[in-house]
Formats: C-alpha cells, sequence, structure tokens
C-alpha cells in the first residue's frame, strides 16, 4: 500500500510539470477538461476488459458524487483558477496544506487516534510547508493575491472532505469499480464550466502539450486517482494526508530537473521538515 502512496506522490508531482507545458497552449479549465476525457478513455475499456463495468449501487452514489465532485472537480478548478493569480509554486504548496483540515476532521468525525508522534509530524510538515508558503513575501494589499489564496484554500478543503468521506464510506463496489463513473461525471461537469467560463478551446496544440494532456489523463488522473481511492481506503486519512504533502516538493524538484527552475535554500530546508514529517507520521499509523 505505501508503494501505491510514493506512485501517488510521483505521479502528482510530475503532473504539475506537464500541466504546465499545456497550459501555455491550452487555457486552465479546458485543460483539466481534457485530461478528465482522456482519463475515461482509459478507464472505460480497462474495467470494461476486466469484468467490472457496471453501474455503482445505490449505496456507493454519495462516494461517487464526493470524489467526483470535491476532489475531481472542485479541488482542480479552484487550484487552477488560483493559479490565475498566484505563483504555481506557491499554488502547489498552499493547495498540499490538506492536513490542516484533514487531521481535526478525522479526530472529530472517525474517531482515528492523533498519537503525539503523529502531532509532532503534523506540525513538522506544515512548518515546511509554510517555509515555502512564506508568507511575508504575500502582497496582502492586493485584492488578487488575497482571492488566489483563499480560492487555493478552499480547495484543499474540498480535497481534506474527500479524503475524510472516502475513509467514512462503506463501500458495496471496489475502488477499480466507481472510478469510470467517478470521472464520467467529473469530465461532463468540467466541460460544462470550461465552456461556460472560457468559450471554445484552443485545439491547435504542439506534441509536448498533447502528450502532456495524455500523461495528466491516463497517469495523473486515472491510475492517480485509483491509487488514492486505495490508499484512502486502507490506510489512516492522517497519514495519507501528511504522506501526500512530499508531492509539491517532489514537484519542485522535478520542475527544476525538468524546467530549469531554481532550487534554493528554503526548499531543502522545508524538504528535510517535510519528509521528516512524513516518516513520522507513516511509522505511527495508530
Amino acid at each position: 500500500m505505501f508503494g501505491l502512496l510514493a506512485f501517488i506522490v510521483f505521479a502528482w508531482a510530475l503532473n504539475w510539470v506537464v500541466m504546465k507545458i499545456a497550459v501555455q497552449e491550452l487555457s486552465p479549465l479546458w485543460a483539466v477538461a481534457i485530461r478528465t476525457v482522456v482519463a475515461v478513455a482509459v478507464l472505460i475499456p480497462g474495467v470494461a476488459l476486466s469484468g467490472q463495468l457496471a453501474l455503482p449501487a445505490r449505496g456507493d452514489v454519495p462516494i461517487v458524487l464526493v470524489i467526483s465532485l470535491f476532489h475531481m472537480t472542485a479541488f482542480a478548478v479552484l487550484m487552477t483558477i488560483g493559479l490565475k493569480y498566484l505563483p504555481a509554486g506557491r499554488a502547489i504548496v498552499l493547495g498540499y496544506t490538506t492536513p490542516l483540515w484533514v487531521a481535526p476532521t478525522a479526530w472529530i468525525f472517525l474517531k482515528e487516534p492523533l498519537p503525539l508522534l503523529r502531532l509532532v509530524g503534523v506540525a513538522l510538515g506544515l512548518g515546511g510547508v509554510f517555509v515555502l508558503f512564506d508568507p511575508a513575501r504575500f502582497d496582502w494589499g492586493s485584492r488578487e493575491t488575497v482571492i488566489g489564496n483563499g480560492l487555493v484554500l478552499l480547495s484543499a478543503l474540498c480535497w481534506s472532505i474527500s479524503i475524510v468521506y472516502t475513509r467514512a464510506h462503506r463501500w458495496i463496489g471496489t475502488p477499480f469499480q466507481l472510478i469510470v463513473w467517478q470521472t464520467l461525471l467529473a469530465a461532463i461537469v468540467l466541460i460544462a464550466l470550461a465552456s461556460v467560463l472560457e468559450g471554445k478551446p484552443n485545439l491547435s496544440l504542439s506534441a509536448p502539450a498533447i502528450w502532456s494532456l495524455i500523461y495528466n489523463g491516463a497517469i495523473g488522473t486515472a491510475l492517480g486517482f485509483w491509487a488514492m481511492m486505495m490508499v484512502n481506503k486502507e490506510l489512516p486519512a492522517t497519514v495519507t494526508s501528511l504522506s501526500v504533502l512530499a508531492t509539491p516538493v517532489v514537484g519542485m524538484f522535478l520542475s527544476a530537473l525538468v524546467l530549469h527552475e531554481q532550487i534554493d535554500l528554503p526548499l531543502v530546508i522545508a524538504s528535510l521538515m517535510i519528509t521528516t514529517g512524513i516518516a513520522m507520521g507513516v511509522l505511527r499509523r495508530n
């Protein structure tokens, strides 16, 4: 299960790098919508060939709605719109502040234990996020900056709702069976939003942009969300969200490697804090 967690971190971290390539030629909401359509195109034949393609049971309708609307749609849309106002690196780390919301919510509603070691791990991991966040560098007098930060933090809240509910849900079908319907619903909603807010998409794309969307849809979305549901189903919500904090750090290193962005001292310090916090949270699962 921890292998799947590592795959999620790397796949979603690389998502930011390839999405940056895609949005240079395609508007943000259409980029998210198209990658979700690609994910549907990958998932339907895969689930059908496995013999598991079936309508979700009535008891699984809530989990289809929650993951589709809160994670695949709301998180992606709010994060993408927030990127219009914030630098990508800052938006990434803000978007991955989910433990700030998940830890107390899981403790209150799921009765998940919150031992001292995990509390320290969460605090250390969030401390690393705030090192990257660096609020002193924000222009708090700018309306756009405040809106951008608010939207991205709201996206993190939407994701945390998905994580906690996934852990609490009494599953009838498997995550593999349900992800088709979650992704299909998200694709429909995203296409509608993109059509209303951005008009017709630009489909004259270069090869790198096309490959970026294919990666986003097939690996980052289809396989990534399936793996995330499997992890959420088996591991405590706080452990999952704490581990996913590694994603922005890995993403920044991949950005430096692929896009030649600079790695500075705050990134190194934050990386050490976050990875140490992850280790502390994972070592104490109960």
